[in-house]
């Protein structure tokens, strides 16, 4: 949440929200990789609902920076593209959000460090791990009976 926060302050004087970075900068990516992705994409791409993908593509829509056209291929999904005023925008935020970046791994070292390397593999080993809801109507596990001891440590 911290991050988010820190993101949401630092793009506000560029007219983007931390999720609207998101989008913008994903699609930035993607772009330059030659891919032209429809919203779905973007959205598994992200991690993002596909639907809040739709309502965040058509704000920035709203705003000029992002295109959003009809897939050739698919009439019933939109491709997504930034305009020449998102892409100016998009390079700006993603300078700013770097230097941000830059500021939080500096106590390990910066970007580049060995320890900066260390943590990242780690976060992302957690975040690989699925988490699935646990069912409320599930018994619990019965807990360990408590000894004497734990009672007195208690």
């Amino acid at each position: 949440m911290k991050w988010r926060v820190a993101v949401d302050r630092a793009v506000a004087p560029l007219g983007l929200t931390h999720a609207q970075y998101v989008v913008v900068a994903s699609l930035y990516g993607m772009s330059r990789s030659g891919l032209r992705p429809s919203q779905r994409r973007l959205a598994d791409h992200t991690g993002l609902e596909p639907l809040y993908v739709s309502k965040l593509a058509r704000a920035l829509e709203t705003a000029g920076l992002v295109a959003r056209t009809r897939d050739p291929d698919d009439p019933r999904a939109m491709q997504l593209s930034l305009t020449e005023q998102g892409l100016d925008v998009t390079r700006s935020a993603i300078t700013v959000v770097q230097d941000l970046l830059d500021q939080l791994l500096e106590p390990l070292g910066g970007r580049d460090s060995p320890r900066t390397e260390q943590f990242t593999g780690e976060l992302a080993t957690l975040l690989d791990v699925p988490l699935e809801p646990l069912d409320p109507s599930a018994p619990l596990a019965p807990s360990e009976p408590q000894t004497e001891n734990d009672e007195e440590q208690s």
